[in-house]
């Protein structure tokens, strides 16, 4: 495996912030920064590592908060995200960061739809669409690493909630069915919240889809 993931809780409600990064060139992506740690700019520094990307799997306030702040660590740091989630990106009330005292709006550098792909060093990111929990929520899958980076649409033995506005349950039980489920079954899953699991079980226990 030539891929490395450092994972990080940040933000007002704990969320997973992972760094993954390539061991051969060292470049590699923060992924959901929910909220600003120092740990993880000194832990790049130390390992010599040279982030390219930020990457957002959705735009609610509690994976974006910490983006502005790792910007003015890594100046020349580019933010991707879904190109259907522009108008969270754009808002703080549809994004909640208002809610959260931290007024929020990012716009993307690169906006990647369904099928993309991103090259970090020799590792190939895919952007997978799988809305639902938000209107323009993604998964990113690593398919030379057996590795998904779920966001909120998938948990371990549970979902992202869909009760928010532009969510849908339906479009969020799809999502999973149609785009993740066809991974192969030894997948680890790194999710937005709580610990990883597998495509594996989650298809065998997972009790919401």
């Amino acid at each position: 495996m030539s891929m490395q993931v450092l994972s990080l809780t940040t933000g007002p409600i704990g969320t997973n912030t992972y760094f993954g990064y390539d061991e051969d060139t060292r470049k590699g992506f923060i992924l959901d920064p929910g909220g600003y740690h120092q740990t993880l700019v000194k832990k790049i520094k130390e390992l010599d590592l040279d982030p390219q990307y930020i990457i957002l799997t959705h735009g609610h306030a509690d994976h974006i908060m910490g983006v502005k702040y790792f910007q003015k660590d890594f100046p020349d740091i580019k933010v991707v995200a879904s190109k259907y989630e522009a108008e969270m990106l754009g808002d703080v009330n549809f994004n909640m960061s208002a809610q959260f005292g931290d007024p929020t709006t990012i716009t993307a550098d690169i906006s990647v739809d369904d099928g993309d792909t991103l090259q970090v060093g020799g590792l190939e990111l895919k952007f997978l669409t799988t809305p639902g929990h938000s209107p323009g929520g993604m998964c990113v899958y690593v398919e030379s690493e057996n590795v998904l980076f779920s966001g909120d649409t998938l948990f371990y033995a549970s979902i992202g909630r869909t009760d928010f506005p532009g969510s849908s349950f339906k479009d969020l039980a799809d999502s999973v069915h149609e785009k993740l489920w066809p991974l192969p079954d030894e997948t680890s899953v790194f999710p937005g919240h709580m610990g990883p699991t597998t495509i594996g079980f989650e298809k065998e226990n997972n009790p919401f889809v």
